[in-house]
């Protein structure tokens, strides 16, 4: 299982997260504001009280508020994989 290892809250709703491995990165959860329990991000300094839950792994702001390690690993995999397909402009010609 992957859990992460740090986890720090960002601007705009956003968190990096480290895993074990050394994959590290940011995801956006902008998209979950106002929705169900992530109405209370709405308070900004609520959201940067995320931590890790020492006995599950999970990324979690309060008891009701919990992200699962699992998915959050495999949407940074998949952010990383994109990432490395981009065309990098510097290399274009114009």
């Amino acid at each position: 299982m992957h859990h992460p290892v740090e986890v720090k809250a960002l601007e705009n709703y956003k968190i990096w997260l480290k895993y074990p491995d050394n994959k590290e990165g940011v995801i956006d959860l902008s998209h979950l504001i106002g929705s169900g329990v992530f109405k209370a991000w709405e308070d900004e300094l609520f959201f940067k009280k995320v931590y890790i839950d020492p006995e599950t792994g999970a990324v979690a702001w309060n008891e009701t508020i919990e992200l699962c390690p699992e998915t959050l690993y495999e949407k940074l995999i998949k952010l990383m994989d994109s990432s490395l397909n981009e065309p990098d402009s510097e290399y274009a010609s114009n």
